[in-house]
């Protein structure tokens, strides 16, 4: 929090000493990088389905609905400063992380852990159930998650260079993160010629919430017949009731829980665009990130194929297990999701923009990723804005993506114990992805609608449909209203 204060300090008096610059400089005429203030008001409503929730070990139901606010304000200070502030509150419900605590109602895997215990304590064995298919309704269900970003941004007379500053924050019930950053572009050739470098620091600190029969188990010291598991019957792969004190009984000795809760990213972005024509042009970009800490997510169960199963709930479903006809039995994790605590990432990638005529352009993307993990990805896309009228244009998109599996991946109950690393996320995975859009923009540069003082630059929606070759669908509409302030 310290070196926070500080970094946020600084911010602030840099900003100070680059508007006394700019008050000292020439007073000759020249025009203003942002006239007047813009806010830009965005929201969007997003929906998920599929089949291989990594909560509950990459099968299960990955359910997920999701609202989106976001408030962008962009105030000029002077004729070449610009303070931009960034507000997002993100509020989802989610039945794969509910199943952090499948088994309880009154959500035991979130909050007052003990309180929800000692609750389910009181209910009898027979009546505690739960399935990677059925969405648990206690707090982990749902979360909000907000981010705010502040970035002050100044031009040069010229406006050929351009230097930004930002600091950022976000929260979730689960981490909290702080990052700094900072960015230089330097346009020459007549402005026809742009490079920049940017370059992020993130440090996240995580609060991890655990599988609540791993957490219960070291929470008694591997006692099964104390704490959750006090009055419930674990049973094995064939139905039957095992020994809680015997040795052939649930007892998942690879799990701790994690010491290091620091993650860091560290990223530098360099950039370089180009106009070839009058009709054309192009850029390229390459990132290189750099992370550390805790990379796992503790929230996510693994199952060893190695090791002998065991259940909660209905013995007769068992068979079923697999399947979403199952209601009403679990399988008790063996581990949590174990990556390496390092990584780093290399995209590169190119945009090419064409325009045709007054009614069509052009625009295309591809970007290649690989990382140290195994991770090799291919990114390709196309955008054609069609003009229907002065004010109206139309976004049709399509975007393909395609990667490989990390080394650690494997799908439910086929990682080994014997291994250092493993992971059922199929996010993960080795998978195809193909998403469609349209898009419907209206602009009107003289702002006649208008309330009050807020006069409106231009409206958007936006729909666009993504599918996985694992069975992953998803769907998401967006709005977006931006304003200038008079």
């Amino acid at each position: 929090m310290k070196i926070f204060i500080t970094i946020l300090s600084l911010f602030f008096i840099t900003i100070s000493f680059a508007q006394k610059q700019s008050s000292d400089s020439t007073t000759a005429y020249k025009k203003r990088v942002l006239e007047t203030i813009e806010i830009d008001f965005l929201s969007s409503y997003y929906t998920q389905d599929g089949d291989n929730a990594a909560v509950t070990g990459g099968i299960g139901t990955e359910e997920l609905k999701d609202i989106a606010s976001d408030i962008v304000i962009s105030i000029p200070l002077n004729d070449d400063d610009i303070l931009t502030i960034n507000a997002t509150v993100s509020a989802y419900t989610s039945a794969s992380s509910s199943n952090l605590n499948p088994f309880d109602q009154s959500g035991a895997s979130r909050g007052d852990d003990d309180d929800d215990k000692q609750s389910l304590n009181s209910k009898l064995a027979s009546s505690v159930t739960g399935s990677p298919w059925v969405e648990s309704t206690g707090a982990s269900q749902k979360d909000v998650w907000i981010n705010g970003n502040i970035a002050y941004s100044h031009s040069s007379d010229d406006r050929n260079k351009i230097w930004s500053a930002n600091l950022n924050f976000a929260n979730e019930y689960d981490y909290t993160s702080f990052g700094v950053g900072g960015s230089y572009s330097w346009l020459f050739n007549q402005k026809n010629t742009e490079f920049g470098v940017k370059g992020n620091a993130f440090f996240d600190t995580w609060n991890p919430k655990y599988p609540t029969e791993l957490d219960s188990y070291l929470e008694t010291n591997k006692n099964l017949n104390a704490g959750f598991f006090s009055p419930i019957d674990i049973i094995d792969q064939n139905g039957n009731i095992t020994d809680k004190n015997g040795t052939t009984t649930w007892s998942p000795d690879k799990y701790s829980s994690i010491e290091d809760k620091s993650r860091n990213t560290f990223s530098l972005s360099l950039s370089f665009s180009q106009i070839l024509s009058k009709n054309a042009q192009m850029s390229i970009f390459l990132d290189l990130v750099q992370q550390d800490g805790f990379l796992s997510s503790p929230l996510q169960r693994v199952y060893f194929g190695d090791r002998a199963n065991f259940y909660v709930g209905n013995a007769s479903s068992i068979p079923n297990y697999t399947s979403s006809s199952n209601r009403d039995v679990f399988q008790l994790a063996d581990d949590i999701e174990r990556l390496p605590n390092t990584r780093f990432k290399t995209p590169i990638g190119a945009r090419f923009n064409y325009y045709i005529n007054e009614f069509f352009v052009v625009k295309t993307y591809y970007r290649y990723y690989t990382d140290n993990w195994g991770v090799n990805a291919h990114t390709a896309e196309i955008e054609i804005p069609i003009k229907i009228t002065d004010k109206f244009t139309l976004y049709p998109t399509y975007r393909y993506y395609t990667q490989t599996a990390v080394d650690y991946f494997a799908p439910f109950e086929e990682n080994l114990s014997t291994q250092e690393f493993y992971t059922s996320d199929y996010d993960l995975s080795s998978f195809n992805a193909n998403q469609y859009g349209l898009g419907l923009k209206y602009t009107d540069i003289f702002t006649k609608i208008h309330l009050r003082k807020l006069h409106m630059k231009s409206a958007e929606v936006r729909y666009n449909h993504y599918e996985r070759n694992t069975g992953l669908t998803s769907n998401i509409i967006s709005f977006g209203f931006q304003f200038q302030f008079e």
